[in-house]
């Protein structure tokens, strides 16, 4: 299969040696465009597209809350929601939504771990619903998976249909790692997430920001998003401070 190759993972593939060189990005504004309505969302994780319907989003909270995926419409009103049946909110942290084989499906990326020490972490697949009442999905199927070098904290998920693969990308290593694991394996067993490289395009943190971060609270270097386009020409990095966008 022809393998996608993003800026984002060239970059991941990359030696320490070598260097990519991009052109900088002009500077914009962001603009308010709506409020979240919903009261039950109360610290909203993720976020992706609706694959079946217009003008529509699906939103997930984080830890500690039900298993409950939320749809709103780009100004924040409330559409409806499901229930995420057999799937656990340990640390919900990301949402993608993707088509295989025709159907409509998002992914749930159970994913976080401030302290890193969960040795294993879950990615759940259910086939998208129509929005509407409250309603109840099953999981289509999960991929449940260990990184190679340890237990990380991440909050960041994407689908490269392509290639029929997610990525996860950490928050806490500098610079942060990305790692691949099959979209559909083959059975239920445990996955070992395969290393693919650091991303060192982000800007990195001085040692003043890392020495001061737990008193200022101020962690901008960190990744808390990810998304690839649904043609796979481009992709799109969330830290605390800025969306950093890649191309083909």
């Amino acid at each position: 299969m022809r393998r996608l190759f993003l800026v984002l993972i060239a970059v991941a593939a990359c030696s320490d040696a070598e260097q990519v060189v991009t052109e900088p990005a002009p500077s914009l504004a962001a603009a308010v465009i709506g409020r979240l309505e919903d009261p039950v969302i109360r610290e909203a994780s993720g976020l992706a597209r609706s694959q079946r319907q217009d003008n529509m989003f699906w939103i997930i909270n984080d830890n500690g809350a039900k298993e409950w995926v939320h749809a709103i419409n780009p100004r924040g009103k409330r559409l409806g929601e499901f229930d995420l049946k057999k799937s656990d909110n340990i640390d919900w942290e990301d949402l993608a939504s993707f088509r295989l084989d025709g159907k409509p499906y998002l992914l749930v990326a159970d994913i976080g771990d401030n302290d890193a020490r969960l040795k294993t972490r879950t990615l759940y697949v259910v086939e998208e619903p129509v929005a509407g009442k409250k309603e109840k999905s099953k999981v289509a199927w999960r991929v449940k998976f260990r990184y190679p070098d340890g237990p990380r904290d991440a909050e960041s998920a994407a689908v490269d249909i392509e290639n029929q693969r997610a990525l996860v990308l950490t928050k806490r290593d500098i610079p942060p790692v990305l790692y691949e694991l099959p979209l559909q394996p083959a059975d239920d067993e445990k996955i070992t997430a395969k290393w693919l490289g650091t991303i060192r395009s982000l800007p990195p943190p001085s040692r003043q920001d890392v020495e001061f971060a737990p008193k200022t609270k101020d962690w901008h270097w960190q990744p808390v998003g990810m998304d690839i386009s649904a043609d796979n020409l481009a992709a799109v990095i969330l830290t605390y401070r800025a969306v950093y966008y890649y191309t083909r």
